[in-house]
């Protein structure tokens, strides 16, 4: 079985949906006149936009629950797996993915909020729900919202309480039960308040966790700052096929840093989109802006922290012998010779700087990413469980989720869950394959509503959405958003 899935998974992501992700990203760069360069400043500025309401949640609140989708253990031991099998060359090429990603993010976060929907008092959206209205093509999207449903709501789950239980038990031994009955209790008295509370708790915990993982980061990067330039050097080198040990695995620096960086910013995957639905702004735009700028603060900032923090002190390794140590860089192979590739790595990393801490830190910091991960997949499953049940009308399938999570987060923490990550990655793979194939087909209202957005900036307006200024005429949550304004 194990090996059937891992076959199933490595067709699923092969590198055609990886050069798919790369050039989507290089597609809508090109075509949004590269809007991560242009309007970074106003990205910035929108993070704060938006109010929270009954229905919807603010822009920073809609940033902090995409984040904690983002950011998980694929920061600490994904960037350290990158670097491992693909060299100190992934660094760039994760970068490059998330400079590209997001303008991807742009899209799909637009589209969702443009074709977004109130269910029990809630806004709700998603790729989804804009394969239905604004592709026409029910059957897609109802495939699309029971493959997510699966994937977020019952596979993953496990792997990441998984990983929570076994990184606390190795740094402060406590038994996995425990860390699980720990889990199951706070993730029950959170999504039991619904998604308000889920936004509130993220508000808070998300930029805790990422600034301080950041700051540590910046600690251990000043400790050794005389080799900064040399490890700079050697990240471009090896990802451009310059450092001579490299030459014969140029091709997977570039697999590794794109793999990596496609699964921790998720720009294009289809996640992001159900959370930027719930925001509640003025014009769909601000919400594809303000998700552009989360697919930097993931990889730029926080994937970039993990990579330093390996690379300045290093405690990592390289597993393939075609690198060879002749002529490689004097800090490869310095340490972590012993460690299993993941999150290891970082601990060994942090330890050298701050013996240790560096051990309970990590197994704090994949508590905290790893649980707000949990989080957004909660959120993730229950929008497709409402896309799915809209005309029931009845929250009784979301008690079912919560219920089957709770079990899923149990079960995960004290036992192994190889098999159940590999489905969980197809899972997530396909609704990749699914959401990019309709965002390339429905670009056109995503494109319009930037060119609007623009306009009105132009003659010093707050821009304000009406669907039938770029010719959709399908988005009724949007002018009953307009009447209530009025009222």
């Amino acid at each position: 079985m194990e090996n059937f899935v891992s076959v199933i998974n490595g067709l699923v992501w092969s590198n055609a949906l990886i050069a798919l992700c790369l050039g989507t990203g290089l597609y809508f760069s090109v075509r949004t006149r590269f809007l991560q360069v242009r309007h970074f400043k106003e990205m910035f500025r929108l993070l704060f936009d938006g109010k929270s309401t009954d229905s919807g949640v603010s822009s920073f609140q809609a940033l902090s629950m995409s984040l904690a989708g983002r950011v998980g253990t694929g920061n600490i031991a994904g960037v350290a797996t990158a670097i491992a099998f693909g060299g100190p060359g992934a660094m760039f090429w994760m970068w490059l993915v998330a400079f590209l990603g997001a303008s991807t993010a742009f899209i799909e976060a637009t589209l969702a909020q443009i074709y977004k929907e109130k269910h029990l008092g809630e806004l709700r959206g998603g790729p989804a729900f804009y394969i239905e209205r604004g592709l026409g093509i029910k059957w897609f999207g109802v495939l699309f919202a029971i493959v997510s449903v699966i994937s977020a709501g019952v596979l993953l789950p496990g792997v990441q309480a998984n990983s929570v239980a076994d990184g606390i038990k190795n740094a402060f031994n406590l038994e996995t039960w425990v860390t699980g009955v720990g889990l199951v209790l706070i993730f029950a008295a959170i999504v039991f308040g619904g998604v308000k509370r889920i936004a509130k708790f993220t508000e808070y915990i998300v930029p805790f966790m990422a600034i301080g993982y950041m700051l540590i980061a910046v600690i251990i990067i000043v400790v050794d700052f005389k080799n900064l330039p040399d490890v700079i050097a050697l990240v471009f080198k090896s990802a451009f096929n310059m450092e001579a040990g490299f030459g014969a695995v140029f091709g997977l620096a570039v697999q590794w840093g794109v793999k990596r960086g496609i699964y921790s910013n998720e720009a294009g995957q289809g996640t992001a989109p159900h959370i930027a639905a719930a925001a509640n702004v003025s014009h769909p735009a601000k919400q594809g802006l303000v998700q552009s700028f989360s697919v930097y603060i993931d990889t730029l900032l926080v994937c970039s922290a993990t990579g330093f923090m390996l690379l300045m002190t290093g405690k990592y390794n390289v597993h393939n012998p075609d690198f060879g140590i002749a002529g490689a860089s004097e800090f490869l192979y310095s340490g972590a010779q012993n460690i299993a590739v993941g999150p290891g790595y970082t601990q060994s990393a942090m330890d050298s700087v701050f013996p240790g801490f560096g051990s309970y830190f990590v197994a704090i910091a994949l508590f905290f990413f790893a649980f707000t991960t949990i989080l957004a997949y909660y959120y993730i499953a229950e929008t497709n469980i409402s896309y799915l049940t809209r005309k029931f009308e009845s929250p009784v399938f979301n008690y079912v989720l919560k219920i089957i999570m709770m079990l899923v987060i149990m079960y995960g923490s004290i036992n192994q869950a190889k098999l159940a990550w590999d489905i969980g990655d197809i899972g997530v793979g396909l609704m990749a394959w699914f959401n990019i194939i309709a965002i390339i087909l429905l670009q056109k209202p995503a494109l319009a509503a930037l060119k609007d957005y623009e306009k009105q900036k132009k003659q010093g307006l707050d821009p304000v959405f009406s669907p039938e200024d770029i010719g959709v005429t399908n988005a009724h949550i949007w002018n009953t958003i307009q009447k209530n304004e009025q009222v």
